[in-house]
């Protein structure tokens, strides 16, 4: 889904830079390449923050992750 969003937010820049070049509205900074280039930082961004709360959630508020993590420091294999 994530990919989805992404290449649809792409897919609608690249349609606004074409209407704006038919009705004469041009930018140097909005290309192809600057729209492919924010596209992948978007992306980028949106992996970023899904693994962050997935390692946060698993380490911090699961059960499971709780007792891996009390299990972990009793045989002195994390701090």
């Amino acid at each position: 889904m994530k990919k989805d969003i992404v290449t649809l937010l792409g897919g609608f820049l690249t349609a606004l830079l074409f209407f704006f070049g038919t009705i004469g509205i041009s930018f140097e900074w909005f290309t192809v390449e600057s729209i492919n280039a924010f596209v992948l930082v978007v992306s980028a961004f949106a992996a970023l923050i899904i693994n962050g709360y997935a390692i946060w959630k698993n380490t911090y508020t699961s059960h499971q992750g709780k007792v891996q993590k009390r299990e972990l420091k009793k045989k002195g294999l994390m701090k």
